[in-house]
């Protein structure tokens, strides 16, 4: 009967035993039992197979790391290969043609009209039309605007356009100097963007005649004289769309991608960078008009920001409302020396 009641007792404590051992143990998870079953089963029919593993990899969910940092526990991003199509499909087709589009234009309009040039004699006697400061800082911009242009362009269309021509090792050494260019002259052109603005506020407010000079595209098309002020409405949305808005947004976004040490996230810098391509291919295919008039594209527009001075008659034709202004005295011509001087060509 002892024998009994010990036997009893000592079953009856195993049972207490198991039922305490597995009121603590984790309760296993249905669903992840099924997967690990499923990825044993695999690996004894598929022993090469590692598709699930990949499978979670891609899937952009956190994992463990011993690398402490904003998303380094995520080791392939999805949305990082929408990103890479996007900008080297849809983005850099679109907008590769429409430089070519701007380019053409310009060529067919320099084919037909050429240079233009004054229609009357020019007097000898100039007006200051640009001071130092102001050419200084507009120098600064450009210079840095065309190197920021073709290092970018290097960089988006270089892989496919460059490399085929020039072969890997030479634009391996092209590559990366575009990239340093591109990085370091950023901040500077950032700063010469803010001088410029506010350096060329003041007279590129809208103005009485600005509609009329729209209106007839400036003459350009029909050769019609059209005045205007010291800029022309053309110049002046080429500061606020060029200098004021896409200053800014190619400005802001190329800042975020410069300087990835502020803890962005990755898609914050896959959107900076689209934004950034976006309006640095509008900023280019706007600022190729810019330079073509101000180069070849209109006599005596380049004298005037290299030397400061343009002719009477040049300010007369172009800038007829300013010239007058200069005269009577209601505008100075630039922020330092006389108004009107004479001068030799």
């Amino acid at each position: 009967m002892r024998r009994m009641i010990a036997r009893a007792l000592v079953a009856l404590g195993a049972c207490g035993w198991i039922a305490l051992a597995a009121a603590q143990s984790p309760a296993v998870d249905p669903q992840e039992a099924d997967a690990a079953k499923a990825q044993v089963l695999q690996q004894q029919q598929q022993p090469l197979n590692n598709q699930p593993v990949w499978n979670e990899v891609r899937s952009g969910m956190p994992q463990s790391t011993v690398v402490r940092g904003r998303e380094t526990d995520v080791l392939i991003m999805p949305s990082g290969q929408t990103w890479r199509a996007l900008r080297d499909g849809q983005l850099s087709v679109w907008g590769g043609w429409l430089l070519v589009a701007v380019v053409l234009v310009i060529a067919a309009f320099y084919w037909r009209r050429g240079t233009i040039r004054l229609r009357g004699a020019p007097t000898g006697r100039t007006i200051l039309r640009f001071g130092a400061g102001q050419r200084i800082i507009h120098w600064a911009m450009a210079v840095s605007f065309v190197i920021l242009a073709v290092s970018g362009l290097v960089i988006l269309f270089g892989k496919n356009l460059l490399l085929p021509l020039i072969g890997y090792t030479l634009f391996s050494w092209l590559a990366i100097l575009a990239k340093n260019l591109h990085n370091f002259v950023g901040p500077l052109f950032v700063v010469c963007t803010v001088l410029m603005f506010f350096t060329y506020l003041r007279d590129n407010f809208p103005q009485k005649g600005d509609g009329a000079w729209l209106a007839k595209l400036g003459g350009f098309l029909s050769g019609d004289h059209v005045p205007s002020h010291k800029f022309n409405a053309g110049e002046k949305l080429w500061f606020w769309l060029g200098v004021g808005v896409l200053g800014v947004v190619v400005g802001v976004s190329g800042l975020i991608l410069d300087f990835p040490n502020f803890n962005q996230t990755r898609a914050t810098m896959q959107v900076a960078n689209i934004v950034h391509l976006v309006g640095a291919t509008l900023f280019i295919a706007v600022g190729l008009g810019h330079i073509y008039l101000g180069t070849i594209g209109l006599a005596g527009a380049y004298d005037g920001m290299r030397t400061g001075y343009v002719d009477e008659t040049w300010a007369k034709e172009h800038h007829e409302y300013w010239y007058h202004d200069v005269k009577s005295g209601k505008a100075s011509a630039a922020e330092t020396a006389p108004a009107m001087q004479h001068r030799t060509a």
